[in-house]
């Protein structure tokens, strides 16, 4: 049986060099690439969800992948339609969400596995959505560092794309390269398995099944088609033109200052270096001179365009026609809009971004480089949303939902909160404005706190505040710890997040599992093949838990002892055989879980 890695490399050297691929079918025969997806999968919460079925990752054994793996030898593996359910969006309408069964999301990760391996190299360099090593921030700095200069934004956004991708022209792409119709097919009854809705089912006629995990990549996939489109048709033919020509008042202004130096005239000489900097170095308004750029994140793009604003219409307007003719998808009239770059803010991926306008402003050599450049701003109203969590009424207050919890842990949340945020917007310029959710969060986190015990805030706050070293030196913060017996202590801080704007922020990306991983320490402790309690050999598989934080429910004392060995190792697995694991889940308390235990043993 060939390694993962191996089989996945050959894959994605086809893909490399744009060869169609065969018998791809009987690579899902492959043990090793499932004990792969089990390794990918099992960390997420999504893994303790039930489906339609009350079947999730509890209980997960290499028995259950070789009578998944049968089944589609014996090509009798059906998809389990999926459990419907919604998450509500900003605008009050809902987001239709599909939760598969365990079984089709281990099968679907080793389809996406494959698939990934011969798409990425393929992909279009101006996509980053669920992309390995890609994300917010690589679209972002793309835009950032290769956008200098733009007039026009045009901002792109197609109208439920996930719910109406069309069947057959999804798998009408994806039969130009994979030449396996088993595989295909296998995806064709995967888009038609349908859904359970208030005990009904419910077909799909189009759309990717959200929720899924092979999702985003079957967008991904249909969309190509778009990046094709805009690379290969729209750009060539909104491009001409090797550089825009000198602007002659520049020109003018750039003779008048150096004449000015050599009469050593300062108070020209700076009258001209002023009228200089307000002027372009270039014609902006150079007929002979166009430039379209594009960035897409998932079903979201955004365009650049050096040209007129009859020419960025016009693109608009081919776009959503050639979507709606090629893809039968249709551009967001609310969201689709064209602003002046340097008038206007575009907003895309969270930020707001318009074109830098300031004659006065100069780096430290002394030159003139604002005009022009990419700004990347945080928006007030996202800054607005972050504060209204932590507020009611125009003031901080405390939350409820975290007085049960530990001042280590409430800490702990405010803290990972507040990163989170000042993290996302790394590349704002106006990063600063976070100081003001910063104060509203550790407001909240004292009155929550204070509330817990009964206290004050002055009093809570004299209690846990602290100095912390930062790079720029000691800031205030405040911290609590937790004591242990021949260990370090735990410590959790909040605050000590500088609010300083970075240049890059690439490694903040989506969380999609690169090629040729190694096995993760689970899949190595289950193919030892033995139980972690009791030693025996026999229907190993593996008990999991949502968190760590869920043994600590099971009471203060009698703790069974597979809560004692899960609590020590840390880990929220642990594999068993059969009949620890049915006694884990019968409940059994420590006196007689012991005595099995021993008689088992013996």
């Amino acid at each position: 049986m060939q390694k993962a890695e191996t089989v996945l490399k050959v894959i994605q050297k086809c893909g490399n060099e744009k060869k169609p691929i065969e018998r791809v079918y009987r690579q899902l025969f492959n043990k090793e690439l499932y004990l792969q997806a089990y390794g990918n999968l099992y960390p997420n919460q999504g893994a303790m969800t039930p489906g339609t079925t009350e079947q999730t990752v509890d209980g997960m054994s290499v028995a259950r992948i070789d009578k998944l793996i049968e089944k589609l030898k014996e090509e009798s593996f059906k998809w389990t339609p999926v459990r419907r359910t919604y998450i509500p969006k900003k605008d009050g309408s809902k987001r239709p969400l599909g939760i598969p069964t365990w079984d089709d999301k281990l099968l679907q990760e080793v389809m996406r596995m494959i698939l990934e391996a011969y798409y990425e190299p393929r992909f279009s360099q101006n996509s980053h959505g669920f992309r390995p090593n890609r994300g917010c921030h690589t679209a972002l700095e793309q835009i950032k560092y290769t956008w200098r200069g733009t007039i026009w934004f045009i901002e792109s956004d197609i109208s439920k794309c996930f719910d109406k991708i069309d069947h057959d022209k999804l798998v009408e792409i994806i039969r130009r390269d994979i030449k396996d119709e088993r595989f295909v097919k296998l995806i064709w009854w995967l888009l038609k398995a349908g859904y359970i809705e208030d005990w009904q089912w419910n077909t799909t006629l189009s759309g990717s099944p959200q929720g899924g995990v092979i999702s985003p990549l079957l967008a991904n996939i249909y969309l190509h088609e778009m990046d094709s489109y805009v690379e290969e048709i729209l750009i060539p033919k909104y491009t001409k033109g090797e550089k825009r020509q000198r602007n002659p008042l520049y020109r003018h202004y750039e003779y008048k200052k150096a004449q000015a130096k050599q009469n050593n005239d300062r108070k020209a000489y700076k009258a001209w270096d002023k009228k200089l900097r307000s002027v372009p170095v270039f014609n902006t308004h150079d007929p002979d001179y166009r430039r379209l750029r594009y960035v897409r994140y998932a079903d979201d793009a955004l365009f650049a365009y050096v040209g007129t604003k009859e020419e960025a219409l016009e693109i608009k307007e081919l776009l959503s026609q050639w979507l709606n003719q090629e893809l039968k998808l249709n551009l967001s009239l609310t969201k689709t809009l064209v602003t002046n770059a340097s008038e206007e803010t575009a907003n895309f991926l969270g930020y707001e971004i318009t074109v830098g306008r300031d004659d006065t402003w100069r780096d430290s050599s002394g030159k003139r480089n604002l005009n022009g450049e990419i700004v990347l701003k945080l928006p007030t109203s996202k800054l607005n949303d972050f504060m209204g969590k932590y507020m009611k009424d125009g003031k901080p207050i405390h939350r409820g939902e975290f007085i049960q919890n530990s001042d280590f842990d409430i800490i702990t949340r405010y803290q990972s909160e507040y990163r989170g945020y000042v993290q996302f917007y790394q590349l704002a310029t106006n990063l600063h404005m976070m100081n003001k959710l910063r104060w509203i969060m550790s407001t909240s986190m004292l009155k929550t706190l204070a509330n817990k015990h009964k206290s004050t805030v002055a009093k809570v706050a004299k209690q846990y505040r602290c100095d912390i070293e930062t790079e720029n030196g000691k800031a205030k913060g405040f911290k609590a710890e937790i004591q242990r017996e021949g260990k370090q202590p735990l410590v959790a801080i909040f605050g000590g997040v500088l609010l300083e704007t970075k240049a890059r922020v690439s490694k903040i990306t989506d969380k999609v599992v690169t090629l040729g991983m190694n096995r993760t320490e689970l899949v190595t402790r289950l193919l030892a093949d033995a139980c972690e309690l009791c030693g025996s050999k026999t229907n190993v598989e593996v008990h999991h838990v949502r968190k760590l934080a869920d043994l600590k429910k099971k009471g203060r004392n009698e703790k069974p002892l597979w809560v004692q060995r899960m609590a020590t190792i840390r880990r929220k697995t642990l594999v068993v055989c059969a009949e620890c694991h049915d006694a884990i889940h019968a409940g059994k308390s420590r006196a007689i879980w012991n005595n099995e235990l021993e008689s088992r043993v013996r």
